[in-house]
Formats: structure tokens, C-alpha cells, sequence
């Protein structure tokens, strides 16, 4: 175990927006550079998706929990699979599991902290039903240390984009927006800036019939209501300090819905404000908690946001103008499919007992090896 080989690893993910399980083929290497080899996008049964909705809003049962933790292992394991079929068997599965619930607070009763998370999809139904060795359950081992669990990307992120000897934010636009902040100058940290995709892709979906903005096309429709913007980005979260995480327990439902008595009353300017939420809250972040400290030359967008040109014109509005806006394509990384690379490189560190966590990111109190194993 000591001498370590490249691994070929499928890497598995869904995230806030489950819109689909991302599938990555990478190959991981002992200098942990990693590389995508093929993905797809693996779609839930919409049964499936509607349940974890189900979830989201806390309208299940625990034996609906029970049984979608096992449904969903296997709707892993046939993403998987579709990726076996084109290439054969890994070496390994990675999979991040589906957030039903995240808790990344101090909350205690009689002594005992509440901090908790839990991710379903059961690793064994993955590695039973594909006959690879799944390595799963990465947020555990950070929160038992105090940690927030989040974000874990911060990992990859330091080892993929610390050789640019510069000072670059890379940001995560999902259903949650998180940035690792690396540079030469000063030791990695990261955090979970707020809302990303979440509150659009809801009010896409009542007022327009969509599941989302594609090409951001309802935004540009519509015009940004000020005063509506000024009064979202007063919530309470985006003035707290790093190391924090985020996620649909907070921006629920029933927040939009309240944010949304509020809202100008054309839908299409609805979506452009929240559009330039998204936006204005990444900059207010680098704002208070990045420029104090680190000087920013880049940012690096990934995840669904890269695909709207509105977001990347907004940020470039926020931004100062001397910060370049890049994407992770431009530095040969996907953006569909960069959390899969970055949990197939966690996997990896999993597989070879190399501490996979970063306390800078996530509040832990020491390093640990994040993951569990479920042999085949």
C-alpha cells in the first residue's frame, strides 16, 4: 500500500441542483494530478428526484429515507455501470452520495454536539451491483473532528491550482456557491459564499415551467430591481466569518417563498435579481473575507454557473476591473465535471491513507483521512 500507482477511478456525484448523477472516469496519479478520461450525466428517475425534493422540504417519512438510501445506491450503480460498459471496470469507485440534510452547526444538548450530515446512497449497493471497491461517506470523518464537513473541493483545489504561483479564487457555482481561495503567499482557505443556482432554478420552475436558466436567457429578459437586491443581500449568512457551509437546509423553500413577498412583481425581473445575487454575493464575499488578506489576479468559475454568460457578465460588473474571469476549461478542466475529478482524487487519498481534508476550509481540528470502504 505504500507504493502508490495511478488508479483509474469513476468518480460519482449529484449536488444541491440534482439534476442529474455526474459520472467521471479519472485517472489519479501519485503526484495527485488528476485526469478526466470520459463523463456523462446519469438522469434520475424523475420518482427518484421528486422524493429527494421530498426530502429537501422535510416532507418524507424515515421509511422513505430508508428506502431511497438503497434506491439511490442503485441509480449510482447504474450511472456507474453506463461508464463500465464504454471502458470496462476501475480500479476503484469514489461517490459523494446525495445531501438529504447538512447541520454544520455548534448545536449541543447535555454536552453532546448536533453537528451532523448525511449523504444516502448506499456504498455497498454501489459496489455490489457494479463489483468495484466504492469509497463513500467523505464529510463524516471532518465533521467527527469539528469541522464543517465543507467544502471539500478546497482539497483538490489547492493541489490542481497551487502550481500557478498566483493568487486565484476558484469558484463553485452549484445549487451552492463555494470558493477555495489559493496563493503563493499565503495558506489555502475556502467557504461556502452563498446562494448559487438554487433560488433561479425554484423560481425558473414556478413562474416559467423550467428547471432552469439556460443561457441565462429569462435574466437578460429582465431587469435587476435594485432595492430588492439590496434587501436579499442582507441576510445574515454572507456576514459570517469563514470557515462556514451552507446548503438547501437554509436557503429552503420556504426562505424563497418569503424572499419572494418582496420581489418586483415582473417574473422576468425576478430572475435577472436573482441572478445578480448570485453574483454580488461572490464579490461581497472576496470583499470582506479574501481581499484583507490575499491579492486576487484570477477567479476560476466552474460548476453550472460557468454555463450562464449573465452570471459572468455580472460578476465582471462586481468584480474589480482588474480581476480576470476565467473558467476551469481554460486550464483543461471540465466544469460539468470537476466535483467528480475532485472526489475521485479524494478516493484516491482514501484508498492510500493520505489525510484528504483541509481545517483551513472546513474548521476541523486536525487533518484526517476523509472516506469509507465498501468492498466489492
Amino acid at each position: 500500500m505504500n507504493e502508490k500507482e495511478s488508479k483509474l477511478i469513476i468518480g460519482l456525484m449529484s449536488g444541491t441542483s440534482c439534476d442529474s448523477i455526474d459520472v467521471g472516469l479519472c485517472k489519479v496519479n501519485p503526484d495527485l494530478s488528476c485526469t478526466l478520461l470520459d463523463g456523462l450525466n446519469f438522469p434520475y428517475p424523475k420518482f427518484v428526484r421528486d422524493k429527494i425534493f421530498d426530502f429537501f422540504a422535510q416532507e418524507a417519512t424515515l421509511k422513505e429515507l430508508c428506502q431511497m438510501n438503497f434506491v439511490i445506491g442503485k441509480c449510482f450503480a447504474d450511472a456507474a455501470n453506463e461508464m463500465i460498459k464504454k471502458h470496462g471496470k476501475p480500479d476503484m469507485i469514489a461517490s459523494h452520495g446525495q445531501t438529504v440534510y447538512h447541520y454544520p452547526f455548534d448545536e449541543k444538548i447535555e454536552n453532546i454536539n448536533l453537528k451532523s450530515t448525511l449523504q444516502i446512497g448506499d456504498s455497498s449497493v454501489i459496489s455490489q451491483n457494479t463489483g468495484c471497491m466504492t469509497i463513500s461517506n467523505f464529510r463524516e470523518a471532518d465533521i467527527a473532528q469539528n469541522g464543517n464537513g465543507a467544502p471539500l473541493v478546497c482539497f483538490a483545489d489547492e493541489k490542481w491550482f497551487k502550481p500557478l504561483n498566483k493568487g486565484v479564487a476558484i469558484q463553485n457555482i452549484g445549487g451552492i456557491s463555494n470558493c477555495t481561495i489559493v496563493s503563493p503567499m499565503y495558506d489555502t482557505f475556502g467557504f461556502d459564499t452563498g446562494c448559487g443556482n438554487i433560488m433561479i432554478d425554484y423560481c425558473c420552475n414556478k413562474f416559467f415551467g423550467q428547471p432552469y436558466d439556460k443561457d441565462g436567457e429569462i435574466a437578460k429578459s429582465g431587469q435587476i430591481n435594485q432595492n430588492w437586491l439590496n434587501l436579499l443581500c442582507e441576510d445574515e449568512y454572507y456576514f459570517m466569518n469563514p470557515p462556514k457551509t451552507t446548503g438547501r437546509e437554509y436557503f429552503s423553500p420556504k426562505y424563497i417563498e418569503n424572499a419572494l413577498k418582496l420581489a418586483p412583481q415582473d417574473e422576468r425581473d425576478i430572475i435577472a435579481t436573482l441572478t445578480a445575487l448570485t453574483a454580488k454575493t461572490i464579490a461581497d464575499a472576496y470583499e470582506r473575507f479574501v481581499y484583507p488578506n490575499v491579492s486576487i489576479d484570477e477567479i476560476i468559475v466552474g460548476g453550472g454557473g460557468a454555463y450562464n454568460p449573465q452570471i459572468l457578465k455580472y460578476l465582471k460588473t462586481y468584480l474589480p476591473k482588474h480581476v480576470q474571469i476565467k473558467t476551469h476549461e481554460d486550464y483543461g478542466i471540465s466544469n460539468n465535471y470537476k466535483e467528480v475529478m475532485a472526489f475521485a482524487l479524494l478516493g484516491y487519498c482514501t484508498y492510500y491513507g493520505i489525510p484528504n481534508n483541509l481545517p483551513c476550509c472546513t474548521g476541523a481540528d486536525k487533518r484526517v483521512i476523509l472516506g469509507k470502504i465498501a468492498y466489492a
